[in-house]
């Protein structure tokens, strides 16, 4: 039984799919762009709900307001869509990790 481990030297370079890269941007750009309108979304309405009551407040306070409740609340609503975002990314970066291993593998061989 031989204990050593399997040389990496393989005729073919692990690639990294191509359709994973794009599917893993899509769900980036979804995700950044939900959280984005989000942000959008709520300091509109908190500067309209200042004007309603007669207290208005200046854009950048309701911005900054909007930004400290947008960060959680977009965790929680987009959920899905982060899992999905970080499972992709974190999927191909496993594939490019291990085409690097190869290539470095092959110079070492050399």
């Amino acid at each position: 039984m031989n204990n050593e481990a399997a040389p990496l030297n393989t005729p073919e370079p692990p690639l990294p799919d191509p359709q994973l890269r794009r599917r893993s941007r899509v769900a980036l750009w979804k995700y950044g762009i939900a959280r984005v309108l989000l942000f959008i979304v709520l300091a509109v309405v908190i500067q309209l709900l200042s004007m309603a009551v007669g207290f208005p407040i200046p854009v950048l306070i309701s911005a900054l307001l909007a930004l400290f409740v947008a960060l959680p609340l977009s965790m929680l609503v987009f959920s899905r869509w982060r899992v999905e975002a970080t499972g992709t990314l974190a999927e191909y970066s496993a594939q490019r990790k291990a085409h690097k291993a190869w290539v470095q593998s092959e110079l070492a061989g050399r």
